[in-house]
């Protein structure tokens, strides 16, 4: 907001309001009341203090102080007046402070999701502490609740963000019940700091991280690659705190072409529905041999299995399959393979 406007202004016929009702001890009238308020909702447009407001009203009562009326009476005057102006002034404050929070909702959402001419969301950025013609990356923290800017962990964690960082331009949001930092590219310590913060605050949460891109597009870009990067985590059951866009990236190419990866598991991992109990068990058995790096040993205590039962549950995926997962030329089909039916939640989703 801008002043543009006197403080004194803003008491206009306060003096004349003083003396006629003091003198008779009289109530204000409607009319009085809603002066005051329309100077107060006046006073909080031009971007005046409420100090200096309050100590113009309290300087115009002493030098205007009716002699002849009882000090109580103009005491009530005085507090009826500045009561009204303070519900008019309050009152426009609201307004604007819930018309900058619309605004700053639709700039967040046009700068995620991509929305609007660059030169303009570089221009309103600015009203944000963002400037767009550096890179960014997004960091998105998802926790077991969804929250929104006025509840206590966004609250906890920006203050801590802001308290460390005050004089780095980055923004703080809440979308979709996740919270979102944005921060310059270069200043990796930014969005790590949010992370472990994020993390602690929501007890085990995890943050992604996406890569930094120049410009508003860019902004959105990394945005989709931190939530592509929290639905791969969840599919893949991976419970890193952290997770950065840029070591996934071979997860989404798969994903890219989502027939080629649907035919490639049905090729491949069908015929394991044939087995007792159904594909599940053969599939956690490969999962967890190909996660310890085909370590025999080690995939048996994952599992709680003996080394012969893991052996027969192998060499049973082979007959079915025709793919022997303890072959090195067999092993990155059916590698793909089962990432490809982690990512398609296969065998609970049917292809």
């Amino acid at each position: 907001m801008t002043v543009h406007d006197t403080p004194g202004e803003f008491l206009d016929g306060y003096v004349q309001i003083l003396a006629e009702a003091s003198a008779t001890g009289r109530r204000l009238t409607r009319d009085e009341l809603r002066s005051r308020r329309e100077l107060g909702a006046r006073a909080a447009a031009s971007g005046h203090g409420w100090r200096v407001l309050v100590r113009e009203h309290l300087t115009a009562s002493r030098t205007s102080w009716p002699t002849a009326a009882a000090p109580d009476s103009v005491l009530s005057v005085i507090e009826q007046a500045v009561d009204a102006f303070a519900d008019g002034y309050e009152r426009a404050q609201r307004l604007v402070i819930r018309q900058e929070e619309a605004a700053r909702r639709e700039f967040i959402d046009d700068l995620l999701h991509g929305r609007g001419d660059p030169g303009h969301l570089s221009a309103r950025a600015e009203q944000f502490g963002l400037r767009l013609s550096r890179a960014h990356a997004v960091a998105v923290a998802e926790g077991p609740a969804k929250y929104d800017e006025t509840d206590p962990v966004p609250r906890q964690v920006q203050d801590t963000l802001f308290t460390r960082f005050e004089n780095r331009r980055i923004l703080f949001t809440t979308k979709d019940g996740r919270m979102v930092c944005i921060a310059p590219g270069d200043q990796g310590d930014v969005l790590t700091h949010f992370a472990k913060q994020a993390h602690a605050a929501t007890d085990g949460g995890q943050v992604a991280i996406g890569r930094p891109r120049p410009g508003a597009v860019g902004i959105g870009h990394s945005y989709e690659e931190a939530l592509n990067a929290l639905d791969v985590a969840q599919r893949m059951g991976f419970d890193d705190p952290l997770l950065r866009a840029a070591d996934l990236l071979v997860f989404p190419v798969l994903a890219r072409d989502r027939q080629a990866l649907m035919d490639l598991v049905h090729n491949t991992l069908s015929p394991l529905e044939q087995a007792r109990g159904g594909a599940q068990p053969l599939l956690d058995t490969l999962t967890a041999y190909f996660d310890t790096g085909c370590v025999a040993a080690e995939t048996a205590r994952r599992l709680s299995l003996s080394v012969r039962a893991l052996t027969y549950r192998l060499e049973r995926i082979h007959t079915l399959t025709g793919t022997d997962p303890t072959d090195h030329t067999h092993r990155y089909t059916l590698q793909t393979a089962v990432i490809g039916a982690r990512l398609l939640d296969w065998p609970t989703r049917p292809l």
